[in-house]
């Protein structure tokens, strides 16, 4: 009779699952998953590089018989419009964002997960509760807040109302990620005299790059294809791209040759960065998954 060995790690359902993945026919068709959801982001590059008459006579998918008909006009025309600027006014509002949600949230979860003060439990349901929230009954108040403040209007208004609603998700995530760290590891760090700090900065935090990269991930798509609050708070020289390209729609939506090339650019930036940190979000996905 077969005995387990001393040791042995017992694989939880989701593991299986992974293995299963592995196989060489699952991969063939996950690969040609992949390739039919890229599908639409090819059709979008090709329409914003074909002039208006090209598209409304003949599918995108015709450009591989007349490849001639591609062009970097639109993009040249989209650029004098004044886009690049309302490029660079989402960078400033989604970079400093996600970095200010990313390390409040870090501290605060490490402080519910690890730290014992008076109120934790409370506060953190307080947080919790924080997540129904709709975004949309905090407009007018907070507007009227920033009119007081002088913000309303500005990119900085536009970073505190994200960082503020973003918040109690990423303590909810980061916590819950945190509470799974063997608590051996940071009473080793106290016995030799580490700070809360040093343990955060030097145990906690590396050992959660996992689910802080894709809580990155998740806040920076978040607040780079918001239009919501980019029309309530951002005025028209502090607009984001998707409130510039809401701007360009015409009836009907007609002048493509200007909304094509703008949706490609704005969807060609958290493309890239899902597929640079594609193995931190899986990771981060799988956290807890093989016990």
């Amino acid at each position: 009779m077969a005995h387990v060995q001393a040791g042995t790690v017992k694989r939880g359902p989701l593991s299986k699952v992974v293995d299963r993945l592995g196989s060489g026919a699952v991969q063939v068709l996950m690969i040609l998953i992949g390739l039919f959801w890229l599908v639409p982001t090819l059709g979008l590059l090709v329409v914003s590089m074909r002039d208006e008459t090209a598209n409304n006579a003949e599918g995108w998918w015709t450009i591989f018989t007349k490849p001639a008909e591609l062009t970097l006009s639109n993009y040249a025309s989209l650029l004098a419009t004044g886009f690049s600027a309302s490029f660079w006014n989402t960078v400033l509002i989604t970079v400093p964002t996600t970095i200010l949600v990313i390390g409040i949230a870090a501290m605060a979860a490490y402080a519910f997960a690890w730290m014992d003060f008076k109120g934790r439990d409370p506060l953190f349901l307080v947080v919790v509760g924080l997540l129904i929230v709709p975004i949309q009954i905090a407009l007018i108040p907070i507007a009227t807040l920033y009119g007081q403040a002088g913000i309303f209007g500005t990119i900085p208004g536009v970073v505190l109302f994200h960082v503020a609603f973003g918040l109690p998700f990423a303590i909810f995530l980061l916590r819950n990620f945190f509470v799974g760290i063997p608590a051996s590891l940071l009473e080793a760090a106290r016995m030799d005299g580490a700070s809360e700090w040093k343990i955060f900065s030097t145990v906690v935090f590396p050992l959660g790059k996992p689910a802080i990269a894709s809580l990155g991930i998740f806040q920076f798509l978040w607040v780079w294809n918001d239009l919501l609050i980019a029309l309530v708070f951002a005025d028209a020289a502090n607009q984001p791209m998707t409130k510039a390209l809401q701007s360009q729609m015409r009836q009907f939506g007609t002048n493509v040759d200007i909304i094509a090339p703008g949706a490609f650019l704005s969807l060609i930036i958290p493309l890239v960065l899902f597929f640079a940190f594609q193995r931190y979000f899986v990771q981060g996905m799988m956290a807890g998954s093989v016990k």
